[in-house]
């Protein structure tokens, strides 16, 4: 199955389409079956007991009258539950939403009350031989029970930047960049790094300047990480427990490229006393730099374009607005 592409919201709608479309005829079908003994209540339960099969994954299923008053007993797995017979759910999510024309709608997801999970509910109106609107059908489901109707989300690699913690974006004139021991020891810290990524496996690297630290993830251990205190960082030995492994075919960034990042990380650093770089990410297979400076806004910038902007580029960004300080 092919992964989502476009944006993170894409990706929520493309779902919700597939579960549209998946739970509108099934529910369809309740809602008539039940008109037919809707002022009939052991008639409606049983009518629901037997559907509670034909939606896939539901964890409950009750009528509504029109007032959202819950007119039966929840049916669940287990059979008919008591609790929630004569409820009021009209101020829940999913009945303060328009349901549309069709009849049919699939809420927004929501905690639950009681689970405190990520839930949806599928509202189907119902209509008697009339065309009258006699109530609500309500199918509450679980995130976690619902079949995958899509493949991975797939981070885009476009640029984005974040705002940051705005106390610290508010403080950044009245601060100045104190020489970290990385700082002292950049080159031999930047080598070693790039020995990790090109030659031992790193495909993941957060470089943390002001406090001297590095986070790396290895391809052949990639659920784990390894945190580098800076006298890792300044021995080149510290590279031998790595075993070498061949630089990755499928990595978005090229072997070359590497340490021009790296040089580019140093010179954000350095640039200038009140806007710095606190922090550099580097991703092999996203293919993205990821930088968070000293008034806290972030950017996340694939490789060639931060390679294309040279430190003019954001001393001038510096000049005019706070570095990272981009749109939400």
């Amino acid at each position: 199955m092919e992964p989502p592409h476009g944006t993170l919201q894409e990706a929520v709608i493309e779902q919700r389409e597939a579960l549209m479309t998946m739970l509108r005829e099934p529910l369809t079908r309740i809602a008539t079956a039940c008109s037919l003994v809707w002022h009939d209540r052991a008639a409606l339960e049983a009518a629901l007991v037997e559907a509670f099969a034909i939606v896939p994954a539901m964890k409950f299923l009750y009528a509504m009258d029109t007032d959202a008053i819950q007119i039966t007993r929840n049916v669940g797995r287990a059979g008919l539950i008591d609790i929630d017979l004569g409820r009021d759910r009209s101020q829940r999510p999913y009945m303060c939403e328009r349901v549309p024309a069709d009849g049919f709608l699939l809420s927004q997801a929501y905690i639950s009350l009681r689970g405190k999970r990520p839930s949806l509910t599928a509202v189907q109106l119902v209509r008697g031989t009339d065309w009258r609107v006699l109530g609500f059908i309500g199918a509450d489901f679980d995130l976690r029970d619902l079949p995958v109707t899509g493949g991975v989300y797939q981070e885009p690699t476009s640029w984005r930047q974040i705002r940051g913690d705005p106390a610290i974006r508010s403080t950044v004139f009245h601060q100045t960049r104190a020489d970290s021991v990385m700082d002292l020891n950049i080159e031999t810290v930047l080598s070693v790094v790039e020995e990790l990524m090109t030659e031992h496996g790193v495909h993941h690297v957060i470089l943390h300047f002001s406090s001297s630290r590095a986070v790396i993830w290895l391809t052949a251990d990639p659920l784990r990480y390894r945190l580098l205190d800076i006298a890792a960082l300044t021995d080149p030995d510290m590279c031998l427990p790595f075993p070498r492994r061949p630089y990755p075919r499928d990595a978005l960034v090229r072997r070359e490229q590497i340490r021009p990042v790296l040089d580019n990380l140093r010179n954000l650093r350095l640039m200038d006393d009140t806007f710095y770089l606190r922090s550099g990410t580097l991703n092999l297979f996203n293919g993205v730099v990821g930088l968070t400076f000293s008034c806290d806004g972030s950017h996340y910038i694939p490789v060639a374009e931060f390679l294309d902007k040279g430190q003019d580029f954001w001393v001038g960004s510096a000049g005019e607005t706070e570095p990272g300080s981009g749109q939400e």
